[in-house]
């Protein structure tokens, strides 16, 4: 295998890595119930997407 012939200085190494890094995921409003949830999910709070019921909730007693 070949190996480098000198160290990688802290710039490159950085450079590198510039990608590497998370991203937080993307949040929206529900817009029937105004909680936050990922966006093209359906609520869970109150099952709607896109304007209609698509999953019914059941109700906390």
């Amino acid at each position: 295998m070949p190996n480098p012939k000198r160290k990688h200085s802290k710039s490159r190494t950085g450079n590198r890595r510039a990608h590497d890094f998370l991203t937080a995921p993307s949040v929206s409003l529900c817009p029937q119930c105004s909680t936050p949830r990922m966006s093209h999910r359906v609520c869970a709070k109150c099952g709607f997407y896109r304007g209609r019921t698509a999953v019914p909730v059941k109700e906390k007693e």
